[in-house]
């Protein structure tokens, strides 16, 4: 069976397209992590996986939970997605279409791991660098991880940065055994 991240691709993309002719990345980008949100929960996901519901039903079972915030173009998606069964793709088209929301507003989120937590001087220096290496709008998560020893380790995307001591120590190990 495919991947899922590769099945849910073409969803996400049709979905980004949809939104972005129409002015309406932020609302799409809203109702895909709800529906992603709904399909998540172990209840619903009982109510997906359930072969005595017709996909009808699966379909009115998201479209409540999400009724806040669908309009009548996520509504067909939702429909859509329910007649082939892909309800439960909800998951992985929303993550699809956030990366290529960020990929056209030129933004990156970039989750910096220190050993200890930074100042705010010192996440504003962070990311005037990575905006400039990266040349992006910069969104920064800090989270604490003491393993590090010293140092940081940058994920932004694809791109890891590792500049953490215990980085340094694993890079100067692998040396000497070499």
């Amino acid at each position: 069976m495919a991947e899922l991240s590769t099945v849910a691709r073409p969803y996400a993309k049709a979905a980004f397209e949809y939104a972005f002719s129409q002015g309406q990345l932020a609302e799409w980008s809203n109702m895909l992590s709800l529906a992603a949100t709904a399909v998540s929960d172990k209840a619903v996901q009982n109510v997906l996986s359930n072969p005595g519901i017709s996909q009808q039903q699966k379909a009115e079972v998201v479209l409540d939970i999400c009724a806040a915030v669908m309009n009548e173009n996520g509504k067909n998606f939702v429909q859509t997605l329910s007649e082939v069964g892909r309800l439960s793709l909800f998951p992985q088209i929303a993550a699809q279409f956030e990366v290529l929301k960020a990929e056209q507003e030129k933004t990156v989120e970039v989750e910096i791991f220190s050993a200890y937590e930074l100042t705010n001087e010192q996440q504003t220096k962070l990311a005037q660098a990575l905006q400039k290496r990266l040349n992006r709008e910069i969104k920064i998560q800090t989270q604490v991880d003491k393993s590090l020893i010293g140092g940081v380790l940058i994920h932004a995307g694809d791109t890891v940065i590792d500049g953490s001591v215990r980085g340094k120590l694993a890079k100067l190990a692998e040396a000497m055994n070499s």
